[in-house]
């Protein structure tokens, strides 16, 4: 596969990754449908564990986003701006601490926005609750499935 084939493919999944954090957009799909690429052009068996782990990852993510509340930002109160934000933190916290970072990152950005925004710990905190009940988990395992089929895909490369 190509240098550019792979920023494409590697464009696509940041797209993906992206489209989790927006209502309506399957951003779990759109990262597949960038491992299913990766792994048919490359055809080495490294490649295709890749595809076969991330399937099987992202259909246990649906048995189990079944289980979880459905995601109802507007009942959590917090602003979609707050969520986004979230979001792009925890998908940087991902890369700076492998995992255990995009947990970290969308926990800490949530409530340090809604800190600022309501002006105190406790109502940052209550809101920072609201929130995780009301999106946070199904959102954070969604993109917690998607950033470790991507995170196996770069180190993949780097492996090979």
């Amino acid at each position: 596969m190509s240098g550019w084939q792979l920023v494409a493919v590697g464009a696509v999944m940041l797209l993906g990754l992206v489209g989790v954090l927006v209502p309506g957009v399957p951003g779990q799909a759109i990262v597949w449908a960038a491992v299913v690429w990766w792994a048919l052009t490359d055809t080495s068996t490294l490649a295709w564990g890749v595809l076969i782990g991330t399937t099987g990852l992202f259909l246990l993510n649906q048995a189990v986003q079944a289980l979880l509340p459905s995601r109802r930002p507007g009942e959590a109160g917090a602003p979609r701006k707050t969520l986004m934000l979230g979001g792009v933190a925890a998908i940087a916290g991902f890369f700076v601490v492998p995992v255990v970072g995009g947990v970290l990152g969308y926990v800490g950005a949530v409530y340090g926005a809604e800190r600022l925004r309501l002006g105190s710990r406790g109502a940052g905190r209550a809101s920072l609750t609201s929130v995780m009940r009301a999106t946070g988990y199904s959102v954070l395992l969604e993109l917690l499935c998607c950033l470790l089929a991507v995170g196996a895909w770069l180190g993949t490369l780097v492996w090979a």
